[in-house]
């Protein structure tokens, strides 16, 4: 199936001077990548160890044999990022099912070392499926302000209805929610001090429930307690949905909602305290508390695993496109890694699919 999604990629390549086809370009990084590579050389490398098993498992023809490490790193700096990352999202569409209620988390990562003379690091900002454990889709910007202007791309390129979508403090914007209300979708945002008016009325509001609990009766509470990790986290969620109080209501669409997190965890040496507000178009206290939960999903699943299995803050690929689309294969990578049913952890998957061809099939 993934033949089908990236076969018609536009090749700009002069016709006269193709010696590598390009799908099998793709193909074959994709498998190296999946293999552990994350250099050129390596996944060169690892693609003229495995030819036998390209041809034989995969059906390539390699008509030139296998590209070296130099010109595969011309040609993916020549793919077009913005159709790659398109051929992505409508693959991750068609291999997975949407899951009513899911809740998309949207979040930014710079990859440090994607940065040039004269251009700044790549900032990607990612949509992750915290219930089918997926990279959704991605767009990459060259500022992180510019995830206000990224986040409604990438929305405008997924399915999201029916869902939640929970996003930090830069995307609390007005016409972010509007986005998200227009997609048939609910959201969860923080909210900082971007909005300080904003923010200081929210307080003001939660700090008087907390001291006279008796003249806000709207407000909810719910406590959870969680162990793991060497740390003890108590939360306490207060929530409301009388919200005609705030006069801008009107400007953000379908601000049904505020809450306040208050968050206690004791490690064995310290004890931190941390307190959050948020805006949601949720009704539900339940339902706000795990959006809030599994927020952090995208964090831990996602951006760790990127840092600490794929070595994204590392990788030193940056000429022309080649820093964007490569983000895109780690992503594609790790999709299927996910995927696989097998009760081990991504970097052992990785491992055993370097020397288990059967595996890596």
């Amino acid at each position: 199936m993934m033949r089908e999604y990236f076969a018609g990629i536009n090749d700009t390549r002069q016709k006269g001077k193709v010696k590598h086809n390009l799908l099998e370009i793709i193909v074959m990084t994709i498998c190296a990548v999946i293999a552990g590579c994350d250099v050129w050389e390596d996944i060169a490398d690892f693609c003229r160890v495995k030819e036998n098993w390209l041809r034989e498992s995969l059906n390539m023809k390699l008509e030139n044999g296998v590209p070296s490490h130099d010109t595969l790193q011309r040609v993916w700096g020549l793919i077009d990022p913005k159709e790659f990352e398109k051929r992505f999202c409508d693959w991750v569409d068609a291999v997975c099912q949407k899951v009513e209620g899911d809740i998309i988390s949207v979040d930014g990562k710079t990859l440090r070392r994607s940065g040039s003379k004269g251009q700044n690091p790549i900032h990607m900002v990612s949509a992750w499926s915290s219930k089918q454990q997926l990279v959704l889709g991605q767009i990459a910007t060259q500022e992180k302000s510019n995830e206000i202007t990224a986040v409604p791309e990438l929305l405008e390129i997924l399915d999201v209805e029916g869902c939640i979508i929970t996003a930090d403090a830069m995307s609390c914007q007005k016409a972010i929610t509007r986005k998200v209300s227009d997609n048939g979708a609910d959201y969860v945002f923080g909210l900082k001090d971007n909005h300080p008016v904003f923010r200081k009325e929210v307080a003001e509001y939660f700090a008087a429930a907390v001291k006279e609990p008796k003249n806000y009766p709207d407000v909810k509470v719910l406590k959870t307690l969680d162990y793991g990790h060497g740390r003890i986290e108590n939360r306490t969620y207060y929530f409301t949905t009388e919200t005609d109080w705030y006069e801008g209501k009107k400007e953000w669409s379908d601000l049904r909602s505020f809450g306040m997190v208050m968050s206690k965890i004791e490690y064995s040496d310290k004890t931190t305290e941390d307190v959050r507000f948020f805006i949601s178009s949720l009704e539900d206290i339940s339902v706000f508390s795990e959006a809030v939960r599994k927020h952090w999903g995208i964090e831990n699943s996602l951006h760790w695993c990127l840092d600490m299995t794929f070595h994204e803050d590392y990788s030193r690929i940056r000429k022309d496109h080649s820093a964007e689309n490569m983000a895109v294969v780690r992503h594609i990578s790790l999709n299927m890694l996910k995927k696989h049913p097998s009760k081990i952890s991504i970097a052992r998957k990785r491992r055993r699919c370097s020397y288990d061809d059967a595996f890596l099939a």
